[in-house]
């Protein structure tokens, strides 16, 4: 509904760019504190342990690309849209002054 206010991060492609960014600082600060066990199992000696943190920061890794991936086609699907709705509002105008102009041309 379009009167509407955003209820959840993925009512808008805004809101849902928003909601993706926070979550990659998150992966970003989640990375960092994986980061500093990994070097503190290794200190003390837990190689199993160190080797599940491995694990660990490897798919935070992968996360992080898709997390990455979904900005950059959120940011491409926002700016479609304002391509879009700046084509519609340039047709409305050209139909509410009565000229007619070629499409693309």
């Amino acid at each position: 509904m379009p009167d509407q206010e955003p209820g959840t991060p993925f009512d808008s492609i805004e809101s849902s760019h928003e909601y993706v960014g926070l979550l990659a600082d998150a992966l970003e600060e989640a990375r960092a504190a994986i980061q500093d066990e990994i070097a503190l199992a290794e200190r003390e000696g837990a190689a199993r342990r160190a080797e599940a943190l491995q694990l660990v920061a490897f798919k935070l890794e992968k996360l992080k690309a898709h997390i990455t991936a979904s900005r950059r086609l959120l940011n491409d699907l926002r700016s479609l849209r304002r391509l879009l709705l700046q084509e519609r509002t340039r047709r409305a105008r050209r139909e509410g002054q009565g000229t007619t102009e070629i499409e693309g041309a």
